[in-house]
């Protein structure tokens, strides 16, 4: 990651999400982001997960692995998808706004984490570092390093990312899927 982002422009980033997610849920219209008064970090493309919770539990996140857009943009975008489309949960409801917490991940690009075998790939992980993709064909999923202080085992760790991708657990065992690792400065309110 080139710079971490100054703490006005995480403050910045997290009352946009929490705008982007409270219009959203109300059914109003966005208004247009003024780039202009963006600084360039906001400007300069990137990729960001949106994380929302309520009482401690996950009530959404929605993210993309790669930067495709601004920022600033892709946070609101993605507070808005956290709370209305994550098909895990029913849409946040105006009468829970107020107890939902934010969490911004700003993502790091992913690389490809090469490895021999199930064990090499378990020496190469490092949990509460790296975020994990797994990919094998056109499934992939992810867990942000956050997940780690869930899931603490990197054998299950690994298993858990498997369900997710629709696979069964043991799918990193038996064949050689695709691993990428990245890095997360994370804040939230």
């Amino acid at each position: 990651m080139k710079e971490k982002l100054t703490l006005e422009e995480q403050r910045t980033l997290l009352r946009m999400a929490r705008e982007a997610m409270e219009c959203a849920v109300r059914g109003e219209k966005l208004p247009p982001l003024k780039m202009g008064a963006l600084t360039p970090s906001l400007r300069a493309p990137g990729a960001s997960f949106v994380t929302l919770t309520m009482r401690g539990q996950l009530r959404g996140c929605i993210g993309a692995l790669e930067a495709r857009q601004p920022l600033a943009e892709d946070v609101r975008e993605h507070a808005v998808a956290a709370a209305l489309e994550d098909p895990r949960f029913p849409p946040v409801r105006e009468e829970e706004l107020s107890g939902i917490q934010i969490e911004i991940s700003r993502l790091t690009p992913p690389i490809p984490l090469e490895y021999k075998d199930a064990n090499d790939l378990l020496t190469k992980l490092r949990p509460h570092v790296d975020g994990v993709i797994l990919r094998d064909g056109f499934h992939r999923a992810t867990f942000l390093p956050q997940v780690w202080e869930k899931i603490p085992d990197p054998s299950e760790f690994l298993d858990n990312l498997c369900y997710k991708m629709g696979a069964r657990g043991d799918l990193w065992r038996t064949k050689h899927p695709e691993v990428f690792v990245y890095q997360v400065e994370e804040f939230h309110e």
